[in-house]
């Protein structure tokens, strides 16, 4: 095996190989971010010499992947190989650096054999530590674990065995075993010998990353449950298991402590009411990614099939009434409210849906009370609908405008210019045409299990997957160019 850094790892492997059933394999032909994904499902050939197998080649790679370099795992037994390597061909596997360069030393402790110990942080010097400023010192410690030696690697936890780091350790176990808990200036009176201040220096320091999660008080067992399963998973995929964590309390001053970590988090994302959401945005300064409520129209405009705009009608309002992307207005042309009003209302009353409707509706049906101010901004989270008459498209819009949320918005329509105009004009998350607003949702829209829905412009706008929480980073390459 012959690793070429930025270029390629010649091997006798054709690629990296997918294994569905035995004697079915697939070339993978681009792994982005971590390859070491593979290596649980990655086989080699039968037949092929050498040793290590996928293993070996997908470990190689992702170093040179987490240095910042893209390398070709290919076969290094065929002719013309370096030729078409270095042309930049198709030749094997294609594996992506990652976005984030480590340093030098980062790197070789990030990728160091298996720690030679355990250091055990109290809650003190975990928040020193994850403010990325600070060393490790030894008044810190409260427990160490295994036999290493100086300038070993060690993993840093805390006392509920979260990892916290991965550092260069400055004291044998034994020594460090003695200072534990005690302040620098009394280092030399109690080892004999004046050691280092610190036990490890942020400068021989990786921090793990991690996501953090806070559920709520009456899910937290589920959530702790959940927890646990994922960092199975990651790792079973060689991704630190604290990748992913949950805030084990229900306590709301947690949240309040999430808050203050400007330094440490990236960015907010509050599921729940209204009011949580507020809060969280009024007390952070934390970038946060939001929707405070999904207030949802349907417009049924003058030219609709009114057959079609009573199913869309009532699968937004009766399917689900408790999500955001449920319908809680319905707007509809007065020039087909007469035809379309009648059989639309007794409908939503079978359903024992309770009506708000403006005068115009009322007439239809002596259940519908009258409808609010409040009403037209409400949203209801039950099988309450208001109803609007409106005398012409403007004046949906204009409705809209006032009272929408920025969510998902709905029209009706067989006129295309009609629709092509509802869609330019309303300024909402996702806009449909024929369709029910209970498809503003990430699965069904293929964006995969879905995290929220934002309703603000930056950076996300709409259902969110992970995909849609990832940010851009340009790439140029040139030949001397310079800017005129």
């Amino acid at each position: 095996m012959l690793l070429i850094p930025g270029q390629g790892l010649l091997t006798i492997l054709i690629g990296l190989l997918l294994i569905h059933f035995p004697g079915k394999r697939k070339l993978i032909k681009k792994v982005m971010g971590r390859p070491n994904i593979f290596i649980d499902s990655a086989s080699q050939i039968p037949g092929a010499l050498g040793s290590g197998g996928m293993s070996s080649k997908v470990i190689a790679a992702r170093k040179v992947a987490m240095g910042g370099a893209p390398t070709m795992v290919a076969n290094g037994e065929k002719t013309g190989i370096l030729a078409d390597l270095f042309a930049g061909k198709p030749v094997g596997t294609l594996v992506l650096p990652q976005s984030r360069r480590l340093k030098t030393r980062q790197h070789w402790i990030a990728y160091a054999k298996s720690p030679k110990g355990r250091v055990v942080v109290d809650a003190g010097a975990r928040r020193a530590l994850e403010s990325g400023k600070k060393s490790l010192l030894p008044s810190g410690v409260k427990a160490v674990e295994g036999r290493s030696r100086e300038g070993d690697s060690v993993e840093i936890v805390d006392e509920q065995e979260t990892s916290i780091a991965y550092g260069l350790v400055n004291y044998r176990a034994g020594d460090l075993d003695k200072i534990k808990g005690v302040k620098t200036d009394q280092i030399e009176s109690v080892l004999g010998y004046r050691g280092y201040d610190e036990v490890v220096h942020r400068d021989n320091m990786i921090l793990t990353f991690r996501l953090k999660l806070k559920g709520g008080s009456e899910a937290l067992r589920s959530n702790l449950l959940l927890a646990e399963l994922i960092q199975k998973a990651l790792e079973q995929a060689d991704i630190p298991a604290a990748a992913v964590q949950v805030v084990p309390t229900p306590d709301r001053t947690a949240v309040q402590a999430l808050l203050a970590l400007e330094e440490d988090i990236d960015l907010m994302i509050p599921r729940g009411g209204e009011g949580l959401i507020r809060y969280v945005v009024q007390n952070t300064a934390i970038p946060v990614l939001k929707h405070y409520k999904g207030v949802c129209h349907v417009y049924v405009d003058r030219w609709a099939d009114l057959a079609m705009a009573e199913e869309i009608s009532f699968n937004a309002k009766v399917q689900r009434p408790g999500v955001c992307n449920a319908m809680e207005t319905l707007l509809v042309h007065e020039g087909v409210a007469g035809e379309f009003l009648p059989s639309m209302v007794r409908r939503f009353e079978q359903a024992g849906v309770a009506l708000r409707g403006c005068e115009k509706t009322r007439q239809w049906s002596s259940a519908v009370t009258a409808a609010t101010k409040e009403d037209w901004r409400e949203e209801f989270h039950d099988l309450i609908l208001a109803i609007r008459v409106a005398p012409d498209m403007d004046a949906a819009l204009d409705h809209i405008d006032r009272y929408g949320t920025r969510h998902t918005e709905a029209i009706v329509t067989r006129d295309y210019s009609r629709a092509r105009r509802f869609l330019t004009e309303v300024d909402s998350s996702a806009v449909l045409v024929n369709a029910s607003t209970r498809f503003n949702d990430g699965s069904e829209l293929g964006l995969g299990a879905e995290i929220g829905i934002s309703t603000s412009k930056l950076h996300a706008f709409g259902p969110m997957g992970l995909t849609e929480l990832t940010t851009t980073k340009f790439v140029v390459t040139g030949d001397g160019q310079i800017r005129e």
